[in-house]
C-alpha cells in the first residue's frame, strides 16, 4: 500500500469513528437555510464579514459565548465539516445530550487537561475539518460581556498548523439569558473577523506563546461586542 493510500484509509477511518454519532453532512447542510431563514425572522440574525471565512482548510472557530443557540447561528455560513467541543456535562443531560451529540458535539472536560478531546480536534482539523471553539470555557457575564479566555484554542491551533476564525456573538445574551428556558425576540449580530495565525517567537514556550496569542485573539474578538 502506498504512503497516499494509506494516509486515505486513515483519514477515511477518522472520518467514520469521529462522525459515527453525528448527523449525515448532507442533512446537517440542508438543515441550515431553515435555520437561518427563522434565524432571521425571530431574531433579526445577521452575519457579517462572511468573505473572512475561508473553505477547504483545517479551521477553528473562538468565539465568545452568549447563549445556547451560539454554535447554531454561527455555523449557518459555514461550509466545511463541523464539530464543536462542547462541555462533557451537558451530554448527561435529557434530550440535550442526545441532541448535540448528533449535531457533532464532542465531549470536552472544562476543568483541567483532556488529551482524547485534543487528539480528536486534531485528526479532524489535519482531515480539512472545522472546528468550533468557546475558550471562556462557558457562557460569558450576563450583560454580554466576555469572561477570561483559556488557550487551548491558541495551542490547538498551534499543534494542528491551522488558522483561527475568530467570531463575535454580540446579543444573544439578551435574546436568551441563561436563566429562561426558551428565547425570546431580539437581535442576533454574528461578527467574523479576519483570519488569525498563531505567531510562536523564535526560542518562545508553547505556553508563553499560547497566553500572548490568546489575549491578542481575546481583543479581536471583544472588539465586536
Amino acid at each position: 500500500m502506498s504512503d497516499s493510500e494509506r494516509s486515505s484509509e486513515e483519514n477515511s477511518a477518522a472520518r467514520s469513528r469521529h462522525g459515527e454519532a453525528a448527523l449525515p453532512q448532507w442533512l446537517i447542510n440542508s438543515l441550515r437555510p431553515f435555520v437561518g431563514f427563522f434565524s432571521r425572522l425571530f431574531w433579526g440574525l445577521e452575519h457579517k464579514g462572511i468573505e473572512n471565512i475561508p473553505q477547504n482548510t483545517g479551521l477553528i472557530i473562538a468565539a465568545n459565548h452568549q447563549s445556547y443557540g451560539d454554535p447554531f447561528w454561527l455555523s449557518i455560513p459555514i461550509k466545511g465539516r463541523i464539530r464543536y467541543l462542547a462541555w462533557s456535562e451537558a451530554f448527561s443531560w435529557p434530550l440535550v445530550g442526545k441532541v448535540i451529540r448528533r449535531l457533532g458535539a464532542w465531549p470536552l472536560q472544562i476543568e483541567g487537561s483532556d488529551p482524547s478531546a485534543i487528539r480528536r480536534s486534531l485528526h479532524w482539523l489535519r482531515d480539512n475539518g472545522v472546528v468550533v471553539i468557546f475558550p471562556e470555557g462557558g457562557r460569558g457575564l450576563p450583560d454580554g460581556s466576555m469572561r477570561h479566555m483559556k488557550g487551548g484554542a491558541v495551542r490547538i491551533a498551534l499543534e494542528a498548523g491551522v488558522p483561527i476564525l475568530p467570531v463575535t456573538i454580540r446579543g444573544a445574551n439578551q435574546v436568551w439569558p441563561a436563566d429562561k428556558k426558551l428565547p425570546r425576540l431580539g437581535k442576533v449580530e454574528i461578527t467574523y473577523h479576519p483570519i488569525f495565525h498563531v505567531e510562536q517567537r523564535p526560542g518562545e514556550e508553547t505556553r508563553a506563546c499560547a497566553r500572548r496569542e490568546t489575549e491578542r485573539l481575546a481583543e479581536i474578538i471583544r472588539s465586536g461586542i
